[in-house]
């Protein structure tokens, strides 16, 4: 190497190092942007539905844990009630709107803790639950003191091969109920998902009244119209409210149907759906948590408004053995249960064994 040469070089590599430098020293300025915008909740949903994911949202005290979050609900002062098969005895959590912990309580429940629903009757509130390993329904205070609990409904009958024959044939026999719709007159309603595929209707006092449904279908067909397969979750749909309607979460054969208060058949949904495991209502749409990875949202007829958190990656679908280190904010893997809260904020809960509670407030397109 000459020593011109040698001279070009050493030019060369000071501005090649001051380059390097300067770029290095603005390195940290460009990545605290990137992370900054990293940090930003997700969106999701189109127009006026549109929801900004709240980060954080309902931790538990130390001491106190989660099981399969499965039910949510708000009691008329703005409490958020989480129903779940928590280790540590706290089957039903109560959290204020910003996630503040308030207190908990069911130990009772702790193993089969899966439906609730909440309503006013006179002056006070009850909520309404279905147990599932302990097979039972119970109506309770919202500080859960017990007003009954009742097993399966040895009254019920079907008709098999036209004769009228029991649903069961032993005490609890196939009865594993998931959720509990309230209807407008008192009624309410109890779908056997996990048992023996029907539906059973008692009144206000908690007397039986009627069975419906049984099991048959096919996924995504409308096939054998009024029967079912894991009719998992139930709602009584007054989005026309001179004609109120149960709607049931027929999961296992991917559809919806409705049903008149009295049982007979209306009709179906089979699209946009994947596993539909509940409902809510705000006006005329209906929110649908589907446990294979997103949250949908109807219209008054039953057409998509938009999916929530829908998950790409098919594999995390209904799946409950996800890591929680694999979670990924604002995208669902198991959604369960699913609310709208008085402000228009949604709130999800997932089958997980560790629970997963998720705020989605309402913001403006």
């Amino acid at each position: 190497m000459t020593s011109g040469e040698s001279a070009v070089s050493r030019r060369s590599f000071m501005k090649t190092s001051a380059a390097i430098g300067a770029a290095i020293a603005g390195a940290p300025a460009i990545l605290r942007a990137e992370d900054k915008a990293r940090t930003k909740p997700p969106v999701m949903g189109t127009g006026d539905h549109t929801y900004e994911l709240v980060e954080g949202w309902g931790q538990l005290p130390e001491g106190k844990r989660f099981g399969n979050t499965h039910a949510v609900v708000e009691s008329e002062d703005g409490r958020v009630f989480i129903h779940n098969a928590s280790p540590t005895g706290d089957a039903t959590c109560i959290f204020d709107p910003d996630g503040k912990f308030i207190k908990s309580w069911g130990a009772q429940y702790k193993s089969g803790a899966h439906g609730m629903d909440i309503r006013k009757e006179g002056n006070q509130e009850y909520l309404y639950l279905a147990e599932t390993s302990q097979r039972i329904i119970a109506k309770t205070t919202l500080d859960g003191e017990v007003v009954w609990e009742k097993h399966y409904p040895k009254m019920s009958r079907d008709v098999k091969n036209g004769k009228v024959v029991p649903c069961y044939h032993e005490p609890n026999e196939k009865f594993s109920p998931t959720f509990i719709a309230l209807a407008p007159n008192g009624d309410f309603y109890v779908t056997d998902g996990y048992g023996s595929n029907y539906v059973h209707r008692y009144n206000l006092q908690g007397d039986y009244l009627q069975t419906f449904g049984g099991a048959g279908g096919k996924p995504g067909t409308t096939q054998d119209p009024g029967k079912l397969s894991c009719p998992h979750g139930i709602w009584c749909d007054t989005r026309e409210p001179e004609n109120p309607m149960i709607v049931v979460a027929d999961r296992s054969n991917v559809r919806l149907q409705w049903f008149t208060l009295d049982g007979r058949f209306i009709k179906m949904v089979t699209h946009e759906l994947r596993h539909p495991c509940h409902f809510d209502q705000r006006g005329t749409d209906l929110l649908i948590p589907d446990l294979k990875g997103r949250v949908t949202i109807f219209d008054k007829d039953n057409n998509l408004i938009t999916h929530l958190g829908d998950n790409p990656n098919s594999k995390e679908w209904a799946n409950n053995r996800v890591p929680q280190k694999d979670l990924k904010p604002g995208v669902f893997c198991t959604p369960h249960g699913a609310m709208w809260d008085k402000q228009g904020n949604i709130y999800v809960v997932e089958w997980l064994p560790y629970g997963r509670v998720t705020k989605l407030r309402h913001v403006s397109a």
